[in-house]
């Protein structure tokens, strides 16, 4: 079972160095028709994690199914570094979908990061699986001013490389950072993501995560893999 409790940040940033040269940024595929959305919940100063992966179809985004596991972990919380506390987990959410979605979306930096090495490249890599990172928050290169509209996007640079994009979700309220994780271009990214946002804030397949995996931590929802009747709501 993968898991990182021993390394120090030495170590993890030399893996991070390691896994970096075989990011891929060519879309592996185009014809996508399930989606996913992966997030992490935990109570303040715990060391256990509560994983969820909740698989939507694509472009409709109806919820499918999702899985949820609880995990544990003693690698402390770090910035640049929050794969190595939460991915063991997710991996094992990942591991009990018998047919896994087409693309996952992770809430995190992909390649928007200051060894190309977000949760949602670490994911990817490890799972050679396409993968898309939804951050809440900018953690490395620059982009220009933003239009306040909701759907206005604007690329995301460090130099002359193009990493992700900031992208407005509503009208005024603080953009979301999307950027590949692996086996997927840049611009591709952007185009799924945009067909993702309907009215909140953070696009359906993170936010349908994240509210699975708060239920779950709550006691509102049980550890497993569950297929859903469509006709019936999520929450």
């Amino acid at each position: 079972m993968l898991n990182y409790d021993d390394f120090t940040i030495e170590r993890a940033t030399n893996l991070q160095h390691e896994m970096r040269k075989n990011i891929s940024l060519k879309t592996l595929n185009k014809n996508i028709t399930t989606i996913a959305g992966a997030d992490i919940s935990h109570d303040v100063g715990s060391s256990v994690l509560f994983a969820g992966i909740v698989i939507l179809s694509y472009p409709e985004l109806v919820p499918l199914s999702y899985s949820l596991v609880q995990g544990e972990s003693k690698f402390e919380y770090k910035s640049e570094f929050l794969a190595f506390r939460e991915v063991p987990t997710l991996i094992k959410a990942w591991e009990q979908i018998p047919n896994k979605p087409d693309l996952l979306i992770l809430d995190g930096q992909g390649i928007t990061h200051p060894r190309n090495m977000g949760i949602a490249s670490h994911f990817g890599l490890l799972t050679n699986h396409p993968t898309i990172g939804c951050a809440k928050n900018m953690l490395h290169g620059e982009y220009s001013a933003l239009a306040d509209e909701k759907f206005s996007i604007c690329p995301i640079y460090k130099g002359e490389e193009k990493l992700g994009h900031a992208l407005r979700t509503k009208n005024g309220v603080k953009p979301v950072f999307i950027s590949p994780g692996h086996h997927i271009s840049v611009d591709d990214s952007i185009e799924i993501m945009l067909n993702t946002i309907q009215k909140y804030r953070i696009p359906e397949p993170t936010r349908h995560a994240h509210q699975m995996v708060n239920l779950f931590r709550t006691g509102q929802r049980k550890e497993g893999y569950f297929e859903l009747n469509c006709q019936l709501p999520l929450f």
